[in-house]
């Protein structure tokens, strides 16, 4: 049985966190704002300070322009990972930006089987936790990376989502 985040823990990060989504593509279906905060709150470190986060959803054309310009990868992407400006003077964090791509999270979601809303949040923690300083370019970065996904998406209701 799967444990939900305890609602004041989310109310203590949500009341020091400040989100911006803006939408550049809607379909086949995107998440809302609440949600992306929710599941952003979950994959945020406890934070003694503010922490400011983006997310953009953006198409394919988009997705593929900002990847090929910063990985080199002329192919559209899920989910890209912008670090912010650091802390700024009145003691926000800027974490950074995320851009994900709905058609190819929707693509990936289809093929592997899960519900949108469950791969929408495994893409906006899996952004977090890149800006939060997780990667997996090496067998045990991945390892480390996927162990916090698994935990913050199950404090989420969701399954593992590498099964």
């Amino acid at each position: 049985m799967r444990r939900a985040i305890p609602t004041t823990r989310l109310e203590a990060v949500a009341q020091r966190f400040e989100l911006d989504v803006s939408y550049a593509a809607r379909r086949p279906w995107v998440p809302s704002r609440g949600q992306f905060a929710r599941w952003a709150a979950a994959a945020l470190a406890p934070a003694g300070r503010p922490v400011a986060l983006s997310v953009r959803v953006v198409g394919l054309a988009r997705s593929r322009s900002l990847n090929a310009r910063y990985r080199h990868k002329d192919k559209a992407t899920n989910v890209l990972s912008f670090s912010g400006v650091g802390t700024a003077p009145d003691g926000r964090q800027h974490l950074g930006e995320l851009v994900i791509c709905s058609p190819v999270v929707a693509q990936e979601a289809r093929i592997q089987g899960k519900s949108l809303p469950a791969h929408w949040a495994h893409m906006t923690v899996h952004g977090v936790l890149h800006l939060r300083g997780f990667d997996h370019e090496t067998r045990r970065e991945f390892v480390k990376m996927a162990a916090a996904e698994i935990q913050i998406l199950d404090r989420l209701g969701f399954s593992d989502p590498y099964r």
